[in-house]
Order: structure tokens, then C-alpha cells, then sequence
């Protein structure tokens, strides 16, 4: 059995070791095996240009958030999947994932499809989805906006994994409940972390909607969050359940695919079009 535990923060913006700081006591209470944390969640979320936003971006592994999320993963006995602001070792700017237990991190994913006004300020993410042993699971990782790209979460479970760690700066409706279908369509947990709260940065002004979740294989809610305040839950879940991809006694999810009628016929595609 695997304990499963979301935190949904509010965070200080600009601040990382106070953001750290308000997630220690959940890391270090003993409740959870693995620990999901928002998006950016040492950061928040808006800045005013590529500037403002390197001042706060950090090395991974080697950054101050990594080395103390790493440091409590070692206290609390726990795995931790956190969302950051990478700077890479070309300068380059990354919304990223870091997965991470005691014994140091043990994978990146930089953010695939940036949303709006991330476009500006973040590079696109150059690395697969990743999927690594932790806690005791196959654990795949995913960051907010990619849950409108079924792509995503289907790439994560054909690769093998029994939860999606979902770190989340959520401001548009149907997210929360879209993870239902992700989690029913893949027969896989998921586990969305939210933050709570509103920013402002120049004329632009942002409101999250917390509502933190996990959600079984079978689409059934198994611990959901408050929209409005900081909050964490868990829930205690059988990653092999991950494993049956069974719809009924004599369907299954995978075995039933048949990729080769995905295939866009490129003629039909290109006449549609034109308009003929």
C-alpha cells in the first residue's frame, strides 16, 4: 500500500525558502509516502519578464529548494514530487517537476506545453515524460496544462505508470474533473496538486482554484481539497490497481487499441482543409 498525499500551498511570492518552509511540517509529519506539491511552488507563479523570473530560478539538483526538499524528504521519510523554476546550465528558463526522495533527485520534467503567458517566459521543455520507481510505485509526471493534451497522461501509462504526479497552478475550469477521464482512460491513480490564492503583476491578475485531488483508476475521487485556503490530504491507495486495465471481464484498455486506425490520412486532411 502506498500513502498518496497532495499539499495545496499559498504560496509567497518571490520567497522560496519561506515556501519551503510552509510545506515542512506536512513532509516531516509521517502521513504520506509520497508528497505532491504545486506548480511552482517556491516561486508563484507571475513575473514581470524573463528578468524578474531568473532572479528567483534555481539549478536542479544542485539548487537551495532541491538540496532542502531532499533534506526533508531524508526527515520525513518520504518521496516528494514539487513544481519549480529551473535555470539550466545554458541560462535557459524551465517550468519544471523535480521527483525526489532521500536520496537525492531523481528526475526532471520541464514543462511540455507552457500556457499562455508562461509562453514569454519560460523555454519549452526538452525532456520526455518521464516515468521512475518511487515510493514503492511507477510514477509518472505531468505539469498543469498538460492535462488538455490526453497525449500526455496516455504516454505516462503506456510507459508504466501506476500514479501521475500532477503538479498544478490551476486558473481555468474543468481541470479537476477532466482528471477523472485521464485517470479512467489510462486505469491509472492520479493525484493533482493545486495552490489557492490570486496574483497581480502589472495588468495581469491570476486567481487559482485549488480543489487538490486523487483519483483512482476506476474515476472515483479519493481525497479532494478545499478551492480556497492551504490544505493537505492523502490517500491510501494499491498501485497494482494500476496494473489491471481492464474496462470489463473481456476488455481491455491497452490490449483494445488499435493504433494503426489512429494514422491521419494526410490526403483526406490536406482536402479538408482547402475546403473541397
Amino acid at each position: 500500500m502506498l500513502r498518496l498525499g497532495w499539499i495545496q500551498t499559498l504560496p509567497v511570492h518571490g520567497d522560496p525558502a519561506a515556501n519551503v518552509a510552509a510545506v515542512e511540517p506536512a513532509l516531516l509529519s509521517g502521513e504520506a509516502d509520497l508528497w505532491v506539491l504545486p506548480e511552482l511552488f517556491s516561486t508563484g507563479y507571475l513575473f514581470d519578464d524573463r528578468a524578474d523570473l531568473a532572479r528567483v530560478a534555481e539549478p536542479v539538483p544542485d539548487g537551495p529548494t532541491a538540496r532542502a526538499l531532499v533534506s526533508l524528504a531524508v526527515r520525513g521519510r518520504c518521496a516528494v514530487v514539487a513544481g519549480v523554476a529551473e535555470r539550466g546550465d545554458d541560462g535557459r528558463l524551465f517550468n519544471s517537476a523535480i521527483a525526489l526522495d532521500g536520496g537525492g533527485v531523481r528526475a526532471v520534467y520541464r514543462k511540455v506545453h507552457l500556457f499562455d503567458l508562461e509562453r514569454r517566459l519560460f523555454d519549452p521543455g526538452d525532456l520526455p515524460f518521464p516515468v521512475l520507481g518511487l515510493a514503492g510505485a511507477r510514477v509518472g509526471l505531468m505539469i498543469c496544462y498538460d492535462w488538455r493534451f490526453p497525449e500526455a497522461a496516455r504516454t505516462l501509462a503506456l510507459a508504466g505508470a501506476q500514479v501521475i504526479a500532477h503538479p498544478s497552478d490551476i486558473v481555468q475550469p474543468h481541470c479537476q474533473a477532466a482528471m477523472v477521464t485521464r485517470a479512467l482512460e489510462n486505469r491509472v491513480f492520479t493525484v493533482t496538486a493545486n495552490r489557492v490564492g490570486t496574483e497581480e503583476r502589472g495588468d495581469h491578475r491570476v486567481e487559482f482554484t485549488g480543489g487538490s485531488r486523487v483519483v483512482g483508476p476506476d474515476g472515483r475521487v479519493l481525497s479532494d481539497g478545499p478551492v480556497d485556503r492551504p490544505a493537505s490530504g492523502v490517500a491510501e491507495i494499491d498501485p497494482a490497481e494500476a496494473d489491471d486495465k481492464r474496462a470489463t471481464a473481456t476488455n481491455d484498455l491497452f490490449a483494445d487499441r488499435r493504433p494503426e486506425m489512429y494514422r491521419i490520412d494526410q490526403g483526406a486532411a490536406s482536402a479538408r482543409a482547402r475546403g473541397t
